[in-house]
């Protein structure tokens, strides 16, 4: 097997685990070069991870060497880079979402499907060790048929932490636009697609004060919903609530939970890659914790790349796709759409649920 060469376009907070990963986990993937609109931000990310090039974003799209482009700049960035990208004749993977608006994000699975590339994008925590083992044990038959699903995010944002937390609360910010990518692929990965949604949405504080190091005492002015709520229909007849946050100090609410008709099923936090799982049978007495049978339970981002790297050999179609971001992307309009208009969003876009990874695989490896 070859290693795929990867060039990295955007050095921010994000990328040490692509490069990390895409360097040393992944036998098939291997780190070329590294762009960033602030040159010294590459240049100290390519000495950390002995990335052999530096180069401006026009060099890296331009190189015949780099077969996958990894574009990891702010939402705002995505459609640009991921467009020239193709353009370029790159198979490109971008941290999600897919783009702000959803004809962009059209646009890029079909300029992608024209030039017979791959367009992939994250989260790829749903080819983890939990999640996997989660998707064995509904399709085993553990919980009998599942009827119904509940996903919870719910934190008071990242300006605590996050050294610049401005762009969360910009367009293509807020809680489902930020987090909801994991719950919802995750919940699609499960389940399969979605059909409607309905939802209803609030801006909480007009304004939030940045308290982590960097910028601290700073206030940003928020333009996007910080609470949405709704219900999705999937095209299995599952219904789901969700909730994503950025509104709420604490809570005891679960990550995700998966109702079946012979049982229930606790989902591990889905912007990680391992467990704990349980699992309830409808006679049951209590919860049982089920080991993982899938391997990557450590933070593996990067997996969705090292996915697409193996489909350019085999043809296959990666898990983490352009049609899947694009469905969870329209899921997350809708939510914003349904609260507008006060009415039900009956969707356009759909996907095929993506497929499990097989059970035995070596750590480094996928097929």
């Amino acid at each position: 097997m070859g290693k795929a060469k990867v060039g990295i376009v955007g050095c921010g907070n994000i990328s040490g685990i692509y490069f990390e990963n895409l360097s040393k986990l992944f036998v098939n993937t291997e780190v070329h070069a590294c762009s960033d609109l602030f040159r010294e931000r590459a240049e100290e990310a390519a000495e950390k991870y002995n990335v052999p090039h530096v180069l401006s974003t026009e060099e890296l799209l331009a190189s015949d060497e780099i077969q996958i482009v990894v574009n990891l700049t702010t939402p705002q960035g995505h459609f640009e880079v991921c467009k020239r990208a193709l353009l370029a004749g790159k198979h490109v993977y971008v941290e999600k979402p897919l783009s702000l608006t959803l004809d962009n994000g059209k646009e890029l699975v079909a300029l992608a499907k024209e030039k017979n590339l791959f367009i992939g994008c994250a989260p790829d925590t749903f080819l983890g060790a939990g999640l996997q083992t989660c998707r064995k044990l509904i399709d085993d038959g553990f919980i009998g048929e599942p009827v119904a699903a509940t996903a919870f995010m719910v934190c008071h944002g990242h300006e605590s932490w996050h050294p610049d937390p401005e762009f969360y609360y910009e367009a293509g910010g807020g809680p489902m636009f930020d987090m909801g990518p994991y719950y919802l692929t995750a919940l699609v990965s499960l389940l399969g697609p979605a059909e409607t949604v309905c939802g209803m949405t609030k801006t909480s504080f007009p304004q939030r004060t940045i308290t982590s190091a960097k910028k601290f005492g700073q206030q940003v002015e928020v333009k996007v919903p910080t609470h949405v709520a709704g219900t999705i229909r999937f095209a299995s007849g599952v219904v789901s609530t969700v909730i994503t946050s950025f509104d709420i100090w604490s809570s005891t609410l679960p990550r995700i939970e998966i109702y079946g008709s012979l049982g229930t099923l606790i989902v591990p936090d889905p912007n990680t890659f391992g467990g704990p799982i349980l699992l309830k049978p409808a006679q049951g007495t209590e919860f049982m914790e089920i080991p993982l049978v899938h391997n990557y339970e450590e933070n593996s981002r990067g997996i969705g790349v090292a996915d697409m790297a193996s489909c350019i050999e085999t043809g296959d179609q990666p898990r983490a796709n352009g049609q899947l971001a694009n469905h969870v992307l329209e899921i997350m309009h809708a939510f914003h759409t349904s609260s507008d208009t006060k009415r039900f969003v009956e969707l356009d876009i759909s996907c095929e649920q993506p497929r499990p990874l097989p059970l035995g695989l070596v750590k480094g490896f996928l097929s």
